[in-house]
């Protein structure tokens, strides 16, 4: 699909077989437009909790960790990718950006609790700490397990505004929305010397 239409495509995530072959991992692809594979990202971060609303998730029971981090060059800048619950560890996205990223992936199946409580806040949180444009597709409606996902696909911008965002989808095993956005990269460099927190930090560990 993506070298016939010419597109960089991201997958999302989908399991896969670890390479023990004994659980799975939770995998995304970037395609290029030639319908190479650019790049692949195993989840590092594993969905193990007990949640407020009473609904339990261990991910790890099935599901192996990544273990390497994922940037890759596009057309619109440098690709960092993380999926889902990674989203609760700003370190990782620290890192993508020590690494060159410029906007990062985050697809997503948050829960309807967890979602409606920190979806938003977090996804802003993450593109204003590293000054990146923040893309995160986000399934929703209820799913053949019984499970409901809290969707609002959006984009925001580097210095946390919301450039596009989808209502939760329509339900049914066919609905969908498109979310469009544009990608800017001087508002990538306009945000980082507005609030310089990469020379902030160089000169932290100077003064350590």
């Amino acid at each position: 699909m993506a070298r016939r239409h010419g597109l960089w495509v991201h997958s999302g995530s989908a399991p896969f077989l670890s390479g023990d072959g004994n659980r799975r991992v939770n995998r995304s692809h970037v395609i290029a437009a030639d319908g190479a594979i650019a790049a692949t990202y195993d989840k590092i971060h594993m969905f193990d909790v007990s949640l407020p609303s009473g609904e339990n998730w261990s991910e790890s029971s099935s599901y192996a960790g990544g273990e390497a981090l994922a940037v890759v060059e596009t057309p619109v800048g440098m690709l960092g990718l993380s999926i889902c619950y990674d989203l609760r560890f700003p370190e990782l996205y620290r890192a993508l950006v020590d690494r060159g990223a410029t906007l990062i992936a985050i697809p997503a199946a948050f829960t309807v609790s967890t979602g409606e409580a920190h979806w938003h806040i977090l996804l802003r949180a993450r593109a204003i700490e590293t000054g990146c444009h923040i893309l995160a597709a986000a399934q929703a409606g209820t799913h053949a397990d019984g499970r409901s996902t809290y969707g609002h696909s959006l984009v925001a911008g580097p210095w946390g505004e919301v450039l596009s965002e989808s209502p939760a989808a329509d339900r049914g095993p066919d609905a969908f929305r498109i979310v469009l956005a544009p990608i800017d990269p001087a508002a990538t460099e306009r945000a980082r010397q507005s609030i310089p927190l990469a020379r902030s930090r160089a000169n932290r560990r100077a003064r350590l």
